[in-house]
């Protein structure tokens, strides 16, 4: 125990603080303040009350994109958030660790989105191998599609993407060159927009015609040819079983539907979720941490009959207004708006209820994360974006200064996934609804005759034949039609990759009078992805502010994160060096921790305003300030405001805080009254 001397300093060094911070003279801003103890021992405080405005607040709008960038960036290696993976290596482009700070962020942000999803909605996870089979991924056409265009340097060899040279070629030209003819500029926006619809052919055209050579050397080009964007790899030691790691989680649940289902009792609708790696071979990887060659995705997928995509939670989320773009806003060269839900998918724009409320759900979940939600909005695909079999597509983009960022995909998908695979495996992923009673129906009769198939397509036959029986009625009538006025018709067999011809002799197609007693049919998937690397680091981006510290020539770097996100939930610090103070800290501590608060102690005796400063920066929201044995003072990041509570009701008070109970101007007002 430490003597009565000791207590009676330390007591004397607490009171002359405290009159400092009662002086009608402080300073409202953080600041150190050296005073003189009794012993001749300088202590270095805080004012309590830290008084803030707007412009105080250390907005980061006055940064350049590329300051604002680099300064984020600064932090987030300097504080070990983000590693460049095997550094003393010198690294390879497109792959980071995530440091202890960042792992907890990254665990947070997934905490919330399994409750906010998984838990909420009463989802089945699942977890499925990285390493995926050829087959899977040939059914599902990434093994024939999956590709970028890239180019190389005919002397040197080094590889880019044909299409970010062309790119990069008409923003630098549309930005520095002031002197363009409107129809130069006209053309040059019309390049950038169909960027993502020129073939290797076209694309190679416009490189010749616009003399665009390897950024680095300026020696030619090669012609544009496509690179699959998967690591391939062998199952096995023969090196016969080929194999790839996954591009994304979804397949994984595609090809489990049949045993969700039944585990769901045969019923629709349901979704099931992933959470894991996924990896893609980048060209030229860039933008930092928004391009890499290994990430996480968290994607759901939602189960539903393609005839009813109504949505009994829909009414939650109809009245939610955000920013919305449209496609007829895009094409109109408009921006993009507020738009209630509500009026979304009545009118039309959003394709269906059960679209419109993960849009919603997303919008909730980016905004609670501590997404500012005036940087955020939900892009409809255009024409030219959407594959042929989707009904719908939206995009939630997140600006950054890098600029509009894909961070989330929500996409009805229609039923392409579920008849891919049983067409390519042969096992029927379809659903069931069973009638009451027998029903006279009018049946779709498809009869391919494999005979004149066998002759045509040979060893492709089985494939053929396959996907003409999964066809859906309009698309089988339609054929129908077309063979009958034709003869022939073209057909898009997914599991070959290509589009076949079939002659009126090679199927039957009829509708019949039947009795069933149920009915059998492929689900639709309404499908939200989410790029968790892509979130986490546009969040870094919005919770980055500065503001002035005392000599005001410098600025603070504080993350604002919400609690629920935040790496440290709070940090616990005696105001000076004292045994009574640190073994009274220590055990604040150890209480944290047993209550599941992630929390950090440092009793270093550093000035109390440079121990703020260092937990500000990483954004930890609460800090509790031990200056008496049974009363302390729990300061908050962003007002900077501090109340005092008994030493009892610290873990009571902050749980409360970071579980979103309270906030922390509840507890203000609680305390300020008592």
């Amino acid at each position: 125990m430490a003597s009565s001397s000791s207590s009676a300093a330390v007591e004397a060094q607490v009171e002359a603080v405290r009159t400092i911070k009662a002086s009608p003279g402080a300073s409202q801003f953080e600041m150190d303040t050296a005073v003189e103890s009794p012993e001749g021992l300088k202590l270095e405080v805080t004012a309590r009350q830290e008084g803030v405005n707007n412009n105080e607040n250390g907005a980061t709008s006055g940064l350049s994109n590329d300051a604002l960038r680099q300064a984020v960036v600064n932090i987030l290696e300097r504080r070990l958030f983000i590693i460049p993976s095997f550094k003393i290596y010198r690294g390879v482009s497109g792959l980071y660790d995530y440091g202890p700070p960042g792992c907890a962020v990254k665990s947070n942000v997934l905490a919330l989105w399994r409750q906010h999803f998984v838990m909420e909605e009463n989802m089945l996870e699942v977890d499925c191998p990285c390493v995926t089979p050829e087959v899977v991924l040939k059914a599902s056409g990434h093994v024939d599609k999956f590709t970028d265009l890239m180019v190389n340097d005919e002397k040197t060899g080094t590889c880019y993407r044909a299409d970010h040279l062309l790119k990069d070629y008409c923003k630098e030209k549309l930005e520095k060159n002031l002197n363009l003819t409107p129809a130069k500029v006209a053309e040059l926006n019309h390049v950038i927009a169909v960027l993502d619809d020129l073939s290797a052919e076209e694309l190679g055209v416009k490189l010749k015609e616009y003399g665009i050579t390897a950024p680095d050397t300026k020696n030619p080009l090669s012609d544009p040819y496509p690179f699959n964007l998967m690591f391939q790899t062998s199952i096995g030691p023969t090196g016969l079983n080929t194999g790839f790691m996954r591009p994304e989680t979804a397949q994984g649940i595609f090809v489990n539907f049949k045993d969700l289902y039944y585990y769901n009792g045969n019923k629709l609708p349901f979704a099931s979720a992933q959470i894991g790696q996924a990896f893609r071979n980048e060209i030229s990887p860039r933008q930092g941490l928004l391009r890499v060659r290994e990430f996480t995705l968290a994607e759901i997928e939602h189960f539903v009959d393609p005839d009813d995509k109504s949505h009994p939670k829909f009414a939650n989320v109809t009245e939610l207004e955000f920013f919305m773009f449209p496609r007829e806003d895009q094409l109109a060269g408009k921006s993009a708006r507020k738009i209630c839900l509500r009026e979304a998918v009545s009118k039309g724009t959003v394709n269906n209820e059960t679209l419109g409320y993960f849009i919603g759900r997303v919008f909730l979940f980016l905004a609670r994360l501590g997404i500012d939600e005036d940087r955020l909005r939900f892009r409809q695909h255009l024409p030219n974006e959407m594959a042929h079999y989707a009904a719908d597509c939206w995009d939630a983009e997140i600006e950054s200064s890098f600029g509009w960022i894909e961070c989330v995909g929500i996409a009805d998908r229609s039923a392409y996934d579920l008849r891919a695979h049983t067409d390519k495996s042969g096992v029927p992923l379809v659903a069931h609804e069973k009638f009451s009673e027998p029903r006279e129906v009018e049946k779709l009769v498809i009869t391919p005759s494999k005979k004149d198939l066998g002759l045509a397509f040979k060893g492709n036959q089985k494939m053929v034949v396959g996907a003409l029986e999964a066809m859906s009625e309009k698309e089988a009538l339609e054929m129908k039609a077309t063979l009958e006025s034709k003869g022939e018709a073209e057909f898009l067999v997914c599991t070959l990759g290509k589009t076949v011809v079939i002659t009126k002799n090679m199927v039957s197609i009829s509708m019949e009078k039947k009795k069933e007693h149920q009915r059998v049919f492929t689900p639709s998937v309404i499908e939200p992805s989410f790029g968790i690397g892509r979130i986490i680091y546009c969040l870094y981006e919005h919770a980055f502010h500065r503001r002035p510290c005392k000599s005001k020539d410098e600025q603070l770097n504080v993350f604002r994160f919400p609690p629920i996100v935040a790496p440290i939930k709070c940090t616990v610090f005696p105001l000076i060096k004292s045994p009574e103070f640190d073994d009274a800290a220590r055990s604040i501590a150890e209480t944290l921790t047993k209550a599941g608060i992630s929390n950090i102690i440092d009793i270093t005796g550093t000035s109390i305003g440079k121990r703020y400063a260092r937990t500000d920066e990483i954004g930890v929201p609460f800090a509790v300030t031990v200056d008496s044995t049974t009363s302390v003072t729990i300061r908050e990041r962003d007002s900077r405001e501090q109340i005092r509570v008994d030493i009892k009701e610290v873990v009571s008070v902050v749980k409360e805080l970071i579980e979103g109970q309270s906030t922390w101007t509840d507890v203000v007002t609680a305390y300020t009254q008592t």
